[in-house]
């Protein structure tokens, strides 16, 4: 079997873990406190602040904004639930535009949507590769609202003037167990901003700045230590690993080129694509549906997913929701309903990555 994700764990990660269980200290604490320093660099930002997963990162980074009743935030039809969970939990109003040929977030459709109740835009970076920031900043200038950027998937990705993914004002990075850079459970918050980075960290400590000194209702999203410790030494491996992904996502490209009906990946020059995913589309022209490229990629031991199978505004308990706006994204509806991921991860070598072209060629030439 080829897994769609692989992870692997080395000595190093062992014993930094050996180390926090033999020093006592497992929640929130000098561990920690290194990861949030690696963080910061990696996003090349001031400040980044520690929560315990992606979710809780998206959550507090809007509440920091203090939205209020009928304050609308902007964001995609094709993301992860988590990111209009998000939005929903701090009791806005989600808005969906639609995204383009990258997959992400089209800022012509988000700026259609701006309206004196627009306080924030949350562009998510699919499967590695950002959106399009410049236009996005200007947009956001423009309009006076806030940019909160989805990172989960975007770890080191950098935009098109060589910006990394989370430096614009405010980026929320998970470190679920298969990101580039897993924890098991884990997030952060990476900003510039000394005073919402202060606030966020009373937020996510009981509203303390110190012990029984309450100051704001606040909440428990402290990452803890020993999650810490899983992370922190992937930090020394992360460029080889992505440089990996990159390798293999260009032989998944040689060989898948030309077949009838697939779209390969978008490319772009001006953009640094880190390969959490690799994520194909069926046109018509195709042999197979996506239901049937999966049972014949099942029979062939080759692990898949449907990243993400629904616009997810597409759910019952979203539609007919007070505060879920569905303008129509009819383009991120058929995307959705027409994208399969291959393996991508590190740990491929090119007999498996042969597999995967041959037996794709089998069940769609």
């Amino acid at each position: 079997m080829i897994p769609i994700t692989r992870v692997e764990f080395g000595e190093d990660v062992q014993q930094k873990v050996l180390d926090v269980l033999k020093s006592g200290i497992l929640a929130q604490g000098p561990v920690v406190a290194e990861f949030e320093r690696l963080c910061a660099d990696m996003a090349s930002t001031r400040h980044a602040i520690a929560v315990n997963n992606g979710t809780t990162a998206l959550v507090l980074a809007l509440e920091v904004l203090n939205l209020q009743p009928g304050d609308e935030v902007i964001t995609t039809p094709f993301t992860f639930v988590a990111t209009l969970n998000a939005i929903l939990e701090t009791g806005a109003t989600a808005r969906f535009a639609e995204i383009g040929p990258d997959y992400n977030i089209d800022p012509d459709s988000v700026r259609n949507l701006i309206t004196e109740r627009t306080r924030a835009i949350v562009p998510v970076h699919l499967y590695g590769l950002t959106a399009d920031m410049t236009a996005l900043t200007k947009i956001a200038e423009d309009a006076g609202v806030t940019i909160v950027e989805d990172c989960a998937q975007a770890h080191f990705a950098e935009t098109a003037d060589g910006k990394r993914a989370g430096s614009f004002s405010l980026g929320c990075f998970s470190f679920y167990a298969t990101k580039n850079l897993a924890a098991g459970e884990g997030g952060v918050i990476t900003t510039d901003d000394d005073d919402l980075a202060d606030r966020m960290r009373v937020l996510r400590n009981q509203g303390m700045r110190v012990r029984y000194q309450y100051e704001l209702p606040g909440h428990n999203y402290r990452l803890t230590d020993l999650a810490a410790a899983v992370v922190v030494p992937q930090f020394e491996a992360i460029a080889s690993r992505t440089e990996a992904r990159r390798r293999n996502a260009e032989k998944l490209n040689a060989g898948l080129a030309g077949l009838p009906g697939v779209v390969l990946p978008v490319h772009r020059d001006d953009r640094k694509h880190v390969f959490h995913q690799y994520t194909i589309r069926l046109t018509k022209e195709s042999k197979l549906n996506r239901d049937q490229l999966s049972e014949h990629l099942t029979k062939a031991e080759i692990g898949h997913g449907f990243y993400y199978p629904r616009a997810v505004y597409d759910y019952d308990c979203y539609r007919g929701h007070p505060r879920v706006v569905i303008d129509g994204s009819p383009y991120a509806e058929e995307v959705a309903s027409s994208v399969i991921s291959l393996p991508v991860h590190p740990f491929l070598n090119d007999a498996e990555i042969e597999t995967i072209t041959e037996s794709m060629k089998l069940g769609l030439s």
